[in-house]
């Protein structure tokens, strides 16, 4: 599965006299010089393309005679695809090429940026679970994992599944005139509940023209509903120090309550977390406010036990 050539450039393209069939190939490629890097064929005939693994008699010169020729995808099961804007050398762009463009296909050759060619057979990517609340929108974490993936050449393709959970709806749990969120990220806390602006109380006594207040700008104490996790409740006993009702939107406890029935890894993230990565199973934790390389450490950390080997 996820077969992918570890280099575009070991990937050649040839138009062929003969039907695509292994014996017809064969026959025609054995002994004819191939280059020293080229490892796959993507042999066309006509409007069909087949895809070919051959070995050679060495590697040193700059060519050298075919010895060898083994059928990976024959032209009944290969799809061969103009996708422009996708990177050839990403193995979950190619994924993404695949599932969109030709999904029946059980190889796909992507004529992809820069008019680099390479394939991929058996398109199995794995699916990996992104547990994150928004606002704000885009949801961060799954457009940092979106980013990192579209230059991940050292990573085996990846289908990221988003489980995306909505201040706003999980604010209208707990019905409240007022509610406190953690901070303004995302500017839209406000605006989804419909508040009528920030400290303010609205007509209604759930969701839609509640109040809303942030506790970074340590409001004065209100009997509110504080939408936050265990860093926030901290927060909140050191400025008020008393009791408040709270929903708890961390997404590394929501990950561990939206668990059933899923399989495959989990990324999400938690606030409690400042400087490092943690592996907990199959649910992998970054920081709440991950760099780039904490999110690709974090994605290695939860396609370790899923990945196949490579090619």
């Amino acid at each position: 599965m996820n077969l992918v050539p570890s280099q575009y450039r070991n990937v050649s393209v040839a138009d062929i006299p003969v039907p695509l069939d292994e014996p017809s190939v064969r026959g025609y490629l054995l002994g004819r010089p191939a280059y020293r890097r080229t490892r796959y064929l993507v042999a066309r005939h006509g409007t069909a393309s087949a895809v070919l693994e051959v070995s050679k008699e060495s590697e040193q010169p700059l060519f050298s005679p075919i010895t060898a020729v083994a059928l990976v995808a024959g032209a009944g099961e290969t799809a061969f695809v103009d996708a422009p804007e996708a990177d050839t050398a990403i193995p979950s762009q190619l994924a993404r090429v695949a599932a969109e463009r030709a999904p029946r296909a059980r190889c796909v050759i992507v004529r992809g940026r820069y008019g680099h060619v390479s394939f991929i057979a058996d398109p199995a990517p794995v699916r990996v679970t992104v547990v994150e609340v928004v606002p704000p929108r885009p949801a961060k974490l799954v457009d940092q994992l979106t980013r990192v993936l579209d230059l991940a050449e050292d990573l085996p393709p990846v289908e990221l599944l988003p489980d995306l959970v909505d201040l706003a709806e999980l604010a209208g749990s707990r019905p409240s005139a007022h509610y406190l969120f953690p901070c303004r990220a995302g500017g839209s806390a406000a605006e989804t509940l419909g508040a009528v602006g920030p400290g303010t109380d609205g007509p209604g006594a759930a969701g839609k023209g509640a109040g809303v207040s942030y506790l970074d700008e340590v409001p004065g104490r209100r009997p509110w509903t504080l939408v936050g996790c265990a860093r926030s409740r901290a927060i909140h006993d050191f400025f008020y120090g008393d009791e408040v009702d709270v929903v708890d939107m961390c997404p590394r406890a929501l990950a561990g309550r939206r668990s059933a029935g899923r399989t495959g890894p989990v990324l999400t993230k938690c606030c409690l977390l400042e400087d490092r990565v943690s592996a907990e199973s199959d649910c992998v934790v970054v920081p709440w406010g991950a760099t780039f390389a904490q999110v690709k450490e974090g994605l290695q950390l939860a396609l370790r036990a899923y990945a196949p080997a490579p090619p």
